[in-house]
């Protein structure tokens, strides 16, 4: 490995978890990895709690067939799951997930402590791009603005010049959550720069056409893959022949009716993340574009029981149209709503 390489990972792993997590002395951190994960990186993350006297535990799993639930079988849940209900903080690095598995549920479940992020198989560049180069305070200003005209609306409707126009009613007892950058406090965090919504039940309708979708092959090339979304259920998958056949296989293979249900949207607000590259950790906070998740979701973000199934995925549209109400915030991907404008040149310089 490069020393350009070897010194990005130490950036990238001294701002999480020294900057980022704030870890303190005689903290435990957990360190998820499998044979998809980058060892350099790996030894950076451990480095960097040992240098600031965390108790570094880095745990290598088998690299499971598939993410979620639907990898359990391929997991030491037991070892893995009594592990993570007892440390202080656990970066997920696994190239296939835990996250939304049983094991991911009852460490949050049984750890009320628990402070948790994850990055999966994101290269180092990429982290880079994503955890630095802005000031997490601004962010969190800029993100909680968001987040309070969200709150204050009914309806969200988002179109983009690719053919998307799709809407849904919020529900106030659901999760909206944003991540910042500060993971000192217990929380479920992921890469900061989003605000994230768990729409109302039964509420989306409409189109989403994807410039990037998990499980697909649709970034930076002619293919295209499209869902029609009636009552928040996936009804239709469109597109590409090939691609969209593809995936109408791949949600079927699950025979899970609720891996074709919705399960939230995030605003992309991540003022290093200008463009996309065809990562989806990085994608999904592309700055004025949105995510789509679909399938499982937890019971913290849709109380009391959540919507269980066998995995989760995602999908990205970038320069997006975002209406609140009859309220336009978001005109091709620029932040332009006179609240907005001035927090985000500030985090960005101007338009």
């Amino acid at each position: 490995m490069s020393t350009n390489t070897n010194l990005d990972c130490t950036l990238v792993a001294k701002v999480i978890i020294q900057d980022m997590f704030k870890v303190k002395a005689g903290e435990s951190v957990a360190i998820t990895a499998d044979s998809g994960s980058d060892p350099e990186l790996m030894q950076a993350f451990t480095d960097a709690a040992s240098e600031v006297g965390g108790l570094p535990l880095l745990i290598w799993t088998p690299k499971a067939k598939e993410d979620g639930q639907a990898g359990v079988k391929d997991w030491p849940a037991a070892a893995l799951t009594a592990t993570l209900s007892n440390v202080d903080v656990w970066l997920e690095c696994n190239s296939t997930v835990l996250l939304y598995s049983d094991i991911w549920e009852n460490a949050f479940k049984n750890n009320k402590k628990l402070r948790y992020l994850i990055i999966a198989d994101s290269s180092v560049q990429s982290l880079k791009r994503t955890f630095t180069g802005y000031s997490v305070p601004d962010l969190g200003k800029m993100l909680n603005k968001v987040k309070d005209m969200i709150l204050d609306c009914k309806t969200i409707r988002i179109t983009s010049a690719n053919g998307t126009d799709v809407s849904y009613d919020i529900n106030l007892d659901y999760s909206f959550d944003i991540d910042d950058g500060d993971f000192s406090m217990p929380k479920f965090g992921t890469a900061p720069g989003y605000v994230n919504i768990v729409p109302k039940i039964g509420s989306m309708n409409g189109t989403i056409v994807f410039d990037l979708l998990q499980h697909t092959d649709i970034y930076g090339n002619d293919n295209s893959v499209a869902f029609t979304m009636k009552d928040s259920i996936i009804v239709d998958v469109k597109g590409t022949e090939k691609e969209a056949e593809k995936f109408k296989k791949y949600l079927a293979s699950f025979d899970d009716p609720n891996m074709y249900k919705i399960s939230h949207n995030m605003f992309g607000i991540n003022p290093s993340v200008r463009k996309m590259c065809g990562e989806i950790v990085e994608d999904e906070r592309v700055w004025g574009g949105v995510d789509f998740g679909f399938g499982h979701t937890s019971p913290m973000d849709m109380p009391p029981l959540g919507q269980v199934a066998k995995s989760h995925f995602d999908g990205i549209v970038n320069k997006v149209n975002i209406y609140l109400d009859d309220i336009q915030i978001v005109e091709d991907g620029v932040y332009t709503h006179p609240t907005l404008k001035p927090l985000a040149e500030k985090l960005i310089g101007t338009y």
